[in-house]
């Protein structure tokens, strides 16, 4: 998408609190929209027939070669549980400090698309393949390699922490949809062909990475890039209508200028207005006056 690039960098303290806000209503927002079990795995076994149908099911193979190969399966598995959580603060800071111009349309585009994924979230709750029944030929690799780091069988929250977690927000996955969004900005603003070639490498190994550790199905990658389409389509909006909220308030608050004295009237010759102190060449110039 391309961003505009018409406002100055704001201030870094305010962009960390709204950052923070956004942030903190998304993880309460998913706690919030849980919903039925049931109902989410329905859901999950509904994409997984679509998958099937269309010749998409991608997980089954690579959830196989994540199982039964550790050498990939656990660095996928760190993967997963970390550079969601890196790379994306580390890109919006690398765009406030470098490309302070084009930073407020892209961190205005990255969160609207993440309350568009709440609302996917809440509408859509989606059990992940990891928590099917065996039967459906899932193997949870987080769970399988546990020992390795931080995380129990609960998703990637941190041992005892599974309940804080909404596990069945499979639908869209903001996974692919935050790391579509930091191959964009790599390779719009990366000035080396390293970084352009991250910028494609980083989202295609996030999706294989959801998918291959039963975290997420192929359809719920392509929901996160469409969710990530509609927000960049919504931003250049979104942005204007704060503009025009910022400049219509800022009339009303607007500080009032001090009425001139007197109101622009003038005064005769040696008048004084009350108060008001004489000046030091009147002063002299009485002076002068008076010795004449």
């Amino acid at each position: 998408m391309p961003l505009p690039a018409q406002h100055p960098r704001p201030r870094w303290w305010t962009e960390l609190m709204l950052i923070g806000f956004v942030y903190a209503a998304y993880s309460a927002g998913r706690l919030l929209a849980r919903g039925d079990v049931a109902t989410a795995v329905d859901h999950g076994l509904a994409i997984l027939r679509a998958e099937k149908t269309l010749f998409l099911n991608a997980e089954h193979p690579l959830n196989r070669l994540f199982t039964e190969t550790p050498v990939i399966g656990i660095p996928a598995d760190f993967a997963y549980a970390t550079l969601h959580y890196l790379v994306t603060p580390a890109i919006l800071v690398w765009l406030f400090r470098r490309h302070p111009a084009r930073y407020r349309a892209a961190r205005t585009w990255l969160m609207l698309s993440t309350l568009l994924g709440l609302i996917g979230f809440t509408l859509m709750p989606t059990c992940p393949p990891r928590l099917l029944d065996a039967t459906h030929g899932f193997v949870d690799t987080m769970a399988q390699y546990s020992a390795y780091g931080w995380w129990g069988g609960e998703a990637s929250a941190p041992r005892g922490l599974g309940g804080m977690t909404n596990q069945y927000a499979a639908m869209p996955s903001l996974h692919v949809g935050w790391a579509l969004w930091c191959g964009v900005m790599l390779w719009q603003h990366g000035r080396t062909p390293l970084m352009k070639a991250l910028g494609v490498a980083y989202p295609l190994l996030t999706t294989v990475v959801v998918m291959g550790t039963a975290n997420h199905y192929f359809l719920d990658a392509v929901a996160g890039a469409a969710v990530m389409g509609v927000g960049a389509l919504l931003a250049p909006g979104a942005m204007r209508l704060t503009d025009r909220l910022k400049a219509r308030f800022g009339q009303r608050t607007a500080p009032v200028t001090a009425p001139v004295v007197g109101g622009g009237c003038e005064t005769s010759a040696g008048e004084r207005i009350p108060g008001q102190r004489t000046s030091s060449a009147g002063a002299d110039d009485s002076t002068q006056a008076a010795a004449r």
